[in-house]
């Protein structure tokens, strides 16, 4: 016959548990790249097309760097080193 509901449930759940857990760039690598405002190249990966901050979760960082790069950011774009919008 056919499957349970509750049968589906499990099978979702074992799957979300087998993928491996995203590690956030900086805490795999400490002291190999560092967030600064003047580092321009670093910064640009975390702004998408429209010049919006990425999400942490599409962007691989933690909590804790992930308020550090948005820091970054917002200081370059009040010093005029990074635009506010894109074009």
């Amino acid at each position: 016959m056919g499957r349970r509901r509750s049968d589906r449930s499990d099978r979702r759940r074992s799957n979300h548990r087998d993928q491996r857990r995203r590690e956030c760039r900086f805490c795999a690598r400490p002291g190999k790249e560092v967030i600064d405002y003047k580092n321009l190249n670093l910064l640009e990966q975390f702004v998408d097309e429209e010049g919006q901050i990425r999400k942490a979760r599409r962007a691989r960082a933690c909590r804790r760097h992930q308020s550090m790069i948005a820091q970054a950011i917002k200081r370059s774009r009040e010093i005029a080193l990074m635009p506010y919008v894109r074009v």
